[in-house]
């Protein structure tokens, strides 16, 4: 019997030196799928990050079956879809597209494609299960979180599903940080991993969500466990911190949704405060995992991912924590 063949995008901009095609190009090769997995750079096809809608059906029609959307365009992709999932509903923001050929329901606009694209989101059950197995026992009485955009988002739910008591959220477009705040004010932990003993804020299950100043985040830094960059900021082409970092101690914890590199200079920094970090790896293995699962129905092996992933960055020269 033949293999089953597939064909993965990846939408957004500098992704040529994305991971992603490798590793699930590694793990589809153990479970002897066919599968090919192509970037879809729109800085390198002259398109703007609006265009994402229209990119995600035009690759549909070239016979894709499956496409990951990433940086800036996982919110603008969902104008190009037929459906969404609820939990890309709720976040307003799509990393996966699965294409059914067998769906014989309504279409957007009726364009023709190959089969109906239904947004998912995958990168809030990758960063949970991320910090789970990433950084055990983390204090999640208040999280800081900077960046509200697609994956600001997604790592928002996560850490109230998490059980976080209070979760606050900035980021350079305030009314963006506002807008996520409410829209996830009062969402109650999923099997939360803290004890309501040790985090009364969340006894109740239902986490507190407030937006804060950009600026302040290094003074609120005062109050909080942990804080989490899910910006771009410290990726390749955009050096930095999302904040200053000085003001981290060894009480903190750090995650980076970033992980090219893996050692960013909000991670450096991090690590020689003393902080525990979870660099942006974890997170990239997770969500690509579940995300494998829908494209291909697989089971992927997350620890077997996570090696490859490692080998893949060590090769590339990325830098490992």
């Amino acid at each position: 019997m033949t293999a089953p063949s597939h064909l993965i995008g990846l939408i957004g901009a500098n992704v040529a030196g994305s991971l992603s095609p490798l590793l699930h190009e590694r793990e589809a090769a153990v479970h002897g799928l066919r599968y090919a997995y192509r970037t879809l750079d729109v800085d390198a096809l002259g398109l703007a990050p609006d265009d994402a809608g229209q990119l995600v059906r035009d690759a549909a029609r070239l016979g894709y079956t499956g496409l990951n959307v990433t940086h800036p365009c996982k919110q603008s992709v969902i104008a190009g879809l037929d459906g969404l999932s609820d939990d890309a509903r709720e976040l307003g923001a799509v990393n996966t597209v699965v294409i059914d050929t067998h769906d014989r329901g309504p279409r957007r606009g009726g364009s023709g494609a190959a089969g109906r694209l239904t947004g998912r989101n995958t990168d809030h059950t990758g960063f949970r299960a991320a910090l789970l197995e990433g950084l055990p026992g983390a204090a999640l009485g208040t999280v800081l979180l900077v960046g509200a955009g697609g994956a600001g988002s997604a790592v928002a739910r996560a850490l109230l599903d998490a059980g976080a008591g209070t979760l606050l959220v900035a980021d350079a477009e305030p009314a963006r940080a506002e807008q996520l705040a409410a829209r996830l004010a009062g969402r109650r932990a999923v099997n939360p991993s803290v004890n309501p003993a040790e985090n009364p804020a969340a006894d109740d299950g239902a986490g507190r969500v407030a937006a804060v100043v950009l600026d302040e985040v290094p003074t609120r830094l005062a109050e909080a466990d942990g804080v989490v960059n899910a910006t771009p900021i410290g990726m390749v082409g955009h050096p930095g911190t999302p904040f200053d970092a000085s003001a981290l101690t060894p009480r903190h914890w750090v995650a980076d949704v970033v992980y090219r590199p893996l050692e960013t200079q909000l991670v450096k920094a991090a690590l020689a405060a003393g902080c525990r970090v979870l660099d942006g790896g974890w997170m990239a293995v997770a969500q690509a995992a579940d995300s494998f699962e829908l494209f291909t129905g697989r089971r992927a092996d997350r620890a077997r991912m996570r090696a490859h992933f490692l080998e893949l960055a060590a090769r590339a020269g990325t830098e490992l924590s």
